[in-house]
């Protein structure tokens, strides 16, 4: 069972109303988008650890993955095989 908190914050006037037109605009409440932008943050930072905590058992060049996808990653593997 999920435990809902009530959290207050004080926003400035143009933060407010950009909140206010960003769930109008994606026909979301206020909370459901601050909510997503929270997760979206959240997930970046954890990623981030993740790769961290990798490249300190796997060392890598710095910059080695700059500039490349997934997709292109995998077409060098493959082009490799």
């Amino acid at each position: 069972m999920e435990m809902t908190i009530r959290k207050n914050f004080l926003l400035d006037d143009e933060i407010a109303k950009h909140l206010e037109e960003i769930a109008k605009k994606e026909n979301r409440t206020q909370t459901d988008v601050i909510k997503s932008m929270i997760e979206e943050r959240y997930e970046k930072y954890s990623i981030q650890e993740k790769l961290e905590a990798f490249r300190s058992i796997v060392p890598m060049p710095s910059g080695s993955l700059i500039g490349k996808s997934v997709q292109s990653i995998k077409a060098e593997m493959g082009a490799n095989l």
